[in-house]
């Protein structure tokens, strides 16, 4: 619904699922034996060409999804092999979020919205919250409840 929003304002919206993008659980040591994992280069590269990013997660437990934060703990990390410094640095950022229960994520809202500072991201006014998740998009990917539709609109315009 986020790529759908975004190509309706005239954005070209890039879809990414991050387990497309192999990285072993941050460790300091294999950061220094190994270097930084390509996919996690490809993955800099990705955000560093990007004007804008749509952070879309489900809520864990109230809080952000392991594979998330571990791209957060790899991609934050300076590399010797891309030019692309602190990919993060100034970039604004929407962010969403999905549950199976009828509170939509909103509890990981506060906690992405500190790790995206902390990384030095931007966010933008506002978030996106969508509960019972698997029952509320469409064949086409947009959300049927209009309400929620207008919010998520309004969140990337």
């Amino acid at each position: 619904a986020a790529g759908l929003a975004v190509a309706r304002y005239g954005g070209k919206p890039t879809m990414i699922d991050l387990a497309d993008y192999e990285a072993p659980l941050y460790n300091a040591d294999i950061e220094d034996s190994d270097g930084i994992p390509q996919g996690v280069l490809d993955f800099r590269r990705l955000v560093a060409t990007h004007d804008a990013l749509c952070l879309a997660t489900p809520e864990y437990n109230g809080g952000m999804t392991p594979i998330l934060l571990n791209m957060f703990c790899w991609a934050s990390r300076p590399s010797p092999t891309d030019d692309f410094g602190a990919v993060f640095q100034g970039k604004p950022v929407a962010l969403m979020a999905s549950s199976p229960g009828r509170l939509g994520g909103v509890r990981v809202i506060p906690r992405l919205r500190d790790a995206v500072c902390e990384l030095g991201m931007v966010p933008v006014p506002g978030f996106a919250s969508v509960g019972n998740a698997a029952q509320a998009f469409s064949e086409n990917g947009d959300l049927g409840d209009e309400q929620l539709a207008q919010g998520l609109n309004g969140l990337v315009q």
